[in-house]
């Protein structure tokens, strides 16, 4: 029996003092199409097709100025996190999303790229964007610290919308199966059909919640060109 509810998001187990769950992360890339040494497979034309639709709305994001093959990096972005998110939906797989560990890492090394980038490459387009059009010159200070304060808590504001995405889902499984122990057939029925519901809800959130991280990362990316 666990302790509490949240114990159902830690490590567990721990050979030579490391945390070997956190190795689920890496069997995503298991799932990758071999596609230099197999026949092209349904497997293989579903990856190229999503990320064909993906390079196309990314590309429209970053504009003209963006460099070739830029679109990759949130490509594997939305890939790495997708599949991390669905199999943390599968019995006794580690959910590594849920933690900040993961999502912080991945929201922050992005957004200091970006902050580096910009401000060494386009440092006058940043200043520029720190005082929108048309700003009255009584607010200009105020505005220079809102859009300061925002663009810091970027990383911060992904970071935690992942993670809560993903504990809220499993903690609200997780207490849905633990109330069934003591129930009538027909009300056990219902809980299992809710539980399903729920599940393909969970399913929904893990691609909505991949995408709309890469979208805003992309969003993040165009504002320094």
């Amino acid at each position: 029996m666990m302790n509490n509810l949240f114990s159902i998001f830690d490590p567990s187990t721990n050979i030579f003092n490391l945390s070997i769950n956190w190795m689920s992360t890496f069997i995503g890339l298991m799932f990758i199409p071999y596609s230099f040494w197999l026949i092209p497979n349904r497997h293989f034309i579903l990856w190229n097709s999503i990320s064909f639709k993906l390079h196309e709305e990314f590309k429209t994001l970053l504009g003209p100025n963006s460099y070739s093959g830029s679109t990759f990096i949130f490509i594997s972005l939305f890939f790495f996190i997708l599949f991390n998110n669905f199999l943390g939906l599968f019995p006794y797989i580690f959910t590594s999303t849920s933690h900040l560990n993961i999502s912080l890492s991945l929201s922050l090394t992005l957004w200091l790229s970006f902050m580096i980038y910009g401000w060494i490459n386009n440092t006058q387009h940043m200043f520029i964007h720190m005082i929108p059009q048309g700003t009255p010159t009584i607010l200009m200070p105020f505005m220079v610290l809102i859009e300061t304060i925002s663009n810091i808590i970027r990383p911060g504001t992904l970071a935690v919308r992942l993670t809560a995405n993903m504990i809220a889902g499993h903690l609200l499984l997780t207490l849905l199966s633990s109330t069934g122990t003591n129930m009538p057939n027909y009300l056990l029925i219902i809980l299992i059909l809710i539980q399903i519901l729920l599940l393909i809800l969970e399913s929904a959130v893990a691609v909505i919640q991949s995408y709309v991280i890469t979208i805003l990362s992309t969003l993040y990316s165009s504002e320094i060109n």
